[in-house]
């Protein structure tokens, strides 16, 4: 069993552990929580009533928070010509073809995102065994494979988060710092929690929405009101 630093047991215990707070008192809790010594990121994890065997189930994709999330992201672009050059003024962290696919089977992995066009997917394919279990394998579905390079370099370099529903039906994310404003965290919350909503799968029966939780980086987790 996990054992909690004194400090986070402090926090829990000034928690109601059977009551589920309406956004805008979660985020007033979170803000009580703030660390001198670190500006932690808050995350959300909201459990899903799907089955995620199910492909039409499969809950997975990005968002543009209102607010970013407080940070620059490691972006690393598949593309040739006028789209690489385009990514590199853009500020991409990495951009090439097969240099950049071989750079990765040797195994560096130091970058958040990659993206592809579709006519580079090629070039990738191969890496999916490396990729897809760092979570970075380029996919239409989470808007890392497209040809609008442009729009793309310039959201995930600013913060956009990409989000995959897990084996448990969880879906998980960071949407902002602790030193974000009340009214900044509530935003990006509230968007992420509909944007989430608003992906429920038509054949999802009963309750979609089953429970969601705030929490700071080491800090313990606010149970959020929020409709099913």
């Amino acid at each position: 069993m996990r054992k909690h630093g004194k400090r986070h047991r402090k926090e829990a215990e000034r928690l109601d552990a059977r009551k589920k707070y309406p956004v805008d008192e979660a985020v007033a809790l979170l803000k009580t929580m703030a660390s001198l010594k670190f500006d932690a990121t808050v995350d959300i994890a909201i459990k899903l009533g799907i089955d995620p065997k199910r492909s039409e189930q499969a809950i997975r994709g990005s968002l543009a928070l209102p607010k970013g999330i407080g940070k620059s992201r490691k972006v690393i672009v598949f593309a040739d010509g006028d789209e690489a050059r385009l990514a590199q003024e853009l500020g991409a962290d990495e951009v090439g073809m097969e240099d950049l696919a071989k750079k990765i089977e040797g195994g560096w992995l130091d970058f958040d995102v990659a993206l592809a066009m579709p006519r580079t997917m090629k070039v990738i394919a191969k890496l999916g065994k490396i990729l897809g279990p760092q979570g970075k394998m380029p996919s239409p579905k989470s808007g890392t494979v497209t040809e609008d390079i442009r729009t793309a370099v310039r959201e995930f370099k600013a913060g956009k988060i990409e989000f995959r529903a897990d084996a448990g039906g969880n879906v998980q994310a960071a949407v902002g710092k602790i030193s974000f404003s009340e009214g900044d965290l509530k935003a990006n919350i509230e968007a992420f929690i509909d944007h989430i909503r608003s992906l429920k799968p038509a054949t999802v029966k009963g309750h979609y929405m089953v429970g969601a939780t705030v929490s700071p980086s080491m800090g313990p987790g606010i149970r959020l009101a929020i409709e099913a």
